[in-house]
């Protein structure tokens, strides 16, 4: 189903606080020449909860045109069950190719709530789903025991795991095999997981750096485990901006500075000023003046 680099792609706005679709088009186009294996669209990183239904679906559907053949993925990140499940109906309506569905990032729902909830959506959808679990930034835990439960509808094909607990891939391997896809989602964690047993990233930096993602994931693919970890070892400092509560802005400035994309974001949010800014200008300056030779892999 979906494996390799799944990019979770940052939403464009214009300095009127609309879609910038010239640009978001670019990025894309951008990725998918890198080698990139599909997108999610708004997630955390694409500031999905700050969109409308409407700016949700246009993105996708922009998505969707980039990516061809590759899989396009919309999030489903709303609070309530019912609005979820009527976004999961739009999305199939608009073209999506999966979900990827988050428990209610408002209301921590238990273990009964949460699976409840997940199979609500998965069947008003009626689409491949991707779990995202992410306890840390969400506080629900999709653990093995309910992805067990989940499994028995065949809707459930992947998990987008970011629990932040490295041995968590590990566990669903051994409780389920290879029932489900398994995909890292936390940037920083990405060379340990895929040696692990994952067989896709979903990630956040891809948007500045594709090149650089794309070749550890296919040198892990075969076998060239040096090669792979000297580019990670490089990447380090800038898979860390990831792992942020200022994640949207620190990826945005990235994208700024690498490849001349806007960062603007949509308020609350706000770019980056001060020392936190000058501390993620001088990560990413400090990693393109030093940035490796990449080997060929295709």
């Amino acid at each position: 189903m979906w494996s390799g680099v799944i990019p979770a792609v940052t939403t464009k706005f214009s300095d009127q606080d609309q879609l910038d679709l010239p640009e978001m088009k670019r990025c894309f186009e951008y990725m998918m020449a890198a080698g990139c294996d599909g997108f999610i669209v708004g997630g955390s990183l694409g500031e999905g909860s700050m969109l409308s239904t409407e700016e949700k679906l246009t993105v996708l559907k922009l998505a969707k045109e980039a990516s061809q053949i590759k899989p396009t993925l919309l999030t489903i990140n709303e609070a309530s069950t019912r609005d979820a499940c009527a976004l999961a109906e739009e999305a199939r309506r608009a073209g999506a190719d999966g979900l990827m569905i988050v428990p209610s990032p408002i209301y921590h729902t238990d273990e009964r709530e949460t699976v409840t909830a997940l199979r609500a959506v998965a069947e008003a959808g009626d689409l491949p789903v991707m779990i995202y679990s992410n306890r840390v930034a969400y506080r629900v835990d999709v653990t093995t025991k309910m992805m067990k439960e989940l499994a028995e509808d065949s809707r459930f094909v992947a998990v987008k795991e970011s629990s932040d607990d490295i041995r968590r891939t590990t566990d669903i391997v051994n409780a389920l095999g290879d029932r489900y896809n398994i995909l890292t989602g936390v940037d920083n964690l990405a060379f340990e997981a895929i040696t692990a047993g994952a067989v896709g990233w979903v990630a956040g930096l891809v948007v500045a750096f594709p090149r650089e993602t794309v070749a550890i994931y296919q040198l892990i693919q075969q076998g060239r485990y040096e090669e792979a970890r000297a580019i990670y070892r490089w990447f380090r400092p800038l898979l860390d901006l990831d792992v942020s509560t200022y994640l949207v802005q620190n990826i945005k400035l990235a994208e700024a500075i690498e490849i001349e994309s806007t960062e603007q974001v949509r308020a609350p949010r706000l770019p980056l000023v001060g020392a936190r800014r000058a501390h993620v200008e001088a990560v990413v300056r400090e990693a393109i003046a030093c940035r490796p030779v990449l080997p060929e892999w295709r």
